[in-house]
């Protein structure tokens, strides 16, 4: 990789661990655009380029979470039981998203992940709570909900946060408590798509070297070398001020990232 992709790459890093930390999304939304841009500058073929953005973006909220997760647990914030009803759920969901994706081509793969985020973006910038009334499901619905989680978030690459937060402050969870608990979430979101996409990525014809089934290892390598570093200082933002102007900031960014995809998809 020449010098100019290497900072790019760690400028991302550094973003999607920020924005992980901050608002307990995984980053994967962020990240998907951008290494899909650095894949097609390396000349992937346009018929991997999205399966193996979403893949490696997914790959980096392994060590976002964890990294993010730590600061939360710092301040008494996550809800592990709640982490424990949801996680046998989001691990079978998070191997049936990537397995979903693998029979779109590129182009629905590419529309679909564009209005995910689009909505992901207008959710976050009109910031419509739902309201809190009731408690958390049953363990049966807790699975089914995880399930849920999972595979959304293994079919666009991110860690689950847009579906997760909104689902915990409607059960009346504190939002702080939702934010870190989604964090928490984004391991097993990831780790269980991680796997999955090296499975059903093995042997694909036209991968680029370097790769791990969908996975670009160069890639995912740079960016989490960032993106440690910087999920703590997004967690720790979110516990001492109000995120609501950086929230706006994100989702006008989405937009444009949204806009790219669509782009992609048509081209």
């Amino acid at each position: 990789m020449d010098p100019f992709l290497i900072l790019a790459l760690l400028g991302m890093g550094c973003f999607g661990g920020f924005a992980a930390g901050l608002l307990g999304i995984g980053g994967g939304m962020i990240l998907v655009p951008f290494i899909t841009m650095v894949l097609t500058s390396r000349g992937v073929p346009d018929a991997l380029v999205v399966h193996m953005a979403i893949a490696t973006s997914l790959a980096t909220i392994m060590f976002t979470s964890l990294s993010s997760v730590r600061a939360h647990h710092k301040h008494g914030a996550v809800v592990w039981r709640i982490v424990a009803l949801l996680a046998p759920g989001i691990l079978l969901g998070s191997v049936i998203g990537p397995w979903i994706g693998k029979q779109m081509n590129a182009s629905t793969l590419a529309w679909f992940f564009g209005a995910f985020v689009a909505f992901s973006a207008t959710q976050m910038l009109i910031n419509k709570k739902p309201a809190a009334a009731r408690e958390l499901p049953g363990t049966a619905g807790m699975f089914g909900m995880g399930g849920l989680i999972g595979i959304l978030a293994g079919l666009v690459g991110a860690g689950g946060g847009f579906i997760s937060v909104p689902f915990m402050t409607w059960c009346n969870v504190r939002i702080h408590n939702a934010v870190a608990t989604s964090a928490a979430l984004g391991f097993p979101i990831a780790f269980a798509g991680t796997i999955a996409n090296v499975f059903y990525g093995w042997g694909e014809p036209g991968l680029p070297d370097y790769s791990l089934g969908f996975i670009y290892v160069p890639a995912l390598a740079i960016i989490v070398a960032a993106s440690v570093m910087t999920a703590p200082l997004g967690a720790r933002t979110a516990h001492r001020m109000p995120v609501r102007q950086l929230q706006k900031v994100f989702a006008v960014l989405l937009y444009a990232l949204a806009a790219y995809m669509f782009w992609k998809a048509a081209t």
